[in-house]
């Protein structure tokens, strides 16, 4: 009884250092998603100023909280033509990281990507369609029709993943050579579009494969920040399920953790903001990748702020390539899926060479 007496102050002691570790902790990880907001409301104030003709910060600053404060025209390039670009760059980086995150979660794969199972050659391929030969959604105007047909294809393809994974009963590892087996298809069938399209179109297609945020409008900002809007809570309700995923699939399930199911509805969740950001932009290369490994290296992989911070480092990097793309060459607007692929691949080599190391 002795023994145990001399013992408690020592527990005590013990267990005051752990929680006053984990507190440091809790505070660092806040501190590291306060300073990303911060960083991505500056760079979302330097993408609007950055342009044919350069604005102030200040007048930037005028026109988001005081509109009548500056001159009109100055109030229009910021509202009507810049804002659109600067507001899609912001979503599309979320939700390409945040979809980038669930997927190397729920594959256990830290090289995967929304772009792994084929989402992407599936999006150009819809997309293809639409431009070359003219085939898309009845009823939907001229528009909308590229858009419509890269978001059905992109969703399609994730949705056939799932049952031809349900029907084998296959794994994680099944499922990835499942996609790889649709890009190559996909690719195949762009190829030959672009092989019987004409020039203009040819052109056109090419154009929209590098992904550009040229197109971007309110419209479609609208219908991303809904779907992101929506998209957030559920991916964060699922965020411990997720934590206790990467222990493994039986610790998973020694938690009551229905596994099947969780890599269900976390697909549908990865599906949808892949294909409605890619229907939009059209191929943005590596903010999948690189958004969640810059976000685990600041923060962890404890998905209660790995997500948050993977959605604030994915809106930083796509909008930074966004400030880059209008830089690069005076006076021209370089694609931004040119811009975050440059950034990407240094990125992916070293991940890959990391591993390899491991």
């Amino acid at each position: 009884m002795s023994v145990t007496n001399q013992h408690i102050p020592v527990l005590k002691a013990k267990r005051k250092e752990v929680e006053q570790l984990y507190a440091k902790k809790l505070s660092r990880r806040w501190l590291v998603l306060i300073a990303l907001g911060i960083a991505c409301l500056l760079s979302f104030c330097l993408d609007i100023s950055t342009g044919p003709s350069l604005l102030k910060f200040s007048d930037v600053l005028k026109a988001l909280f005081t509109p009548d404060s500056v001159a009109k025209g100055t109030s229009i390039i910021i509202w009507k033509v810049r804002m659109p670009y600067a507001v899609m760059a912001v979503l599309v980086g979320m939700a390409l990281s945040l979809a980038g995150a669930e997927m190397q979660t729920i594959l256990n794969n830290p090289l995967a990507s929304p772009f792994t199972l084929g989402v992407s050659a599936a999006a150009s391929l819809g997309a293809g369609l639409a431009i070359i030969l003219g085939i898309g959604i009845p009823f939907l105007s001229e528009n909308w029709i590229v858009s419509g047909n890269a978001f059905i294809f992109a969703f399609g393809s994730v949705l056939l993943l799932q049952a031809l994974a349900k029907w084998r009963g296959a794994g994680v590892d099944v499922l990835v050579l499942f996609g790889i087996a649709l890009v190559f298809t996909f690719n195949a069938l762009v190829a030959l579009l672009h092989f019987i399209a004409t020039p203009e179109a040819l052109q056109q297609l090419v154009f929209w494969n590098m992904g550009s945020l040229a197109r971007s409008n309110w419209d479609k900002v609208q219908v991303l920040s809904i779907v992101v809007a929506i998209i957030i809570p559920f991916s964060m309700l699922a965020s411990w399920k997720m934590t206790a995923l990467r222990l493994g699939e039986e610790r998973a399930q020694s938690f009551g953790i229905n596994v099947k199911r969780l890599r269900f509805f976390s697909m549908l969740r990865i599906s949808f903001l892949s294909a409605t950001a890619v229907s939009f932009v059209g191929t943005i290369g590596f903010i999948g990748l690189v958004g969640p490994h810059i976000a685990k290296m600041l923060i962890g992989e404890d998905h209660r702020y790995w997500f948050p911070a993977s959605l604030l480092t994915g809106a930083l990097v796509m909008s930074l390539a966004s400030v880059a793309s209008k830089l690069l060459v005076p006076g021209a607007l370089v694609p931004v899926g040119v811009v975050t692929s440059l950034v990407g691949i240094p990125v992916f080599l070293y991940l890959i060479i990391r591993k390899g190391k491991k």
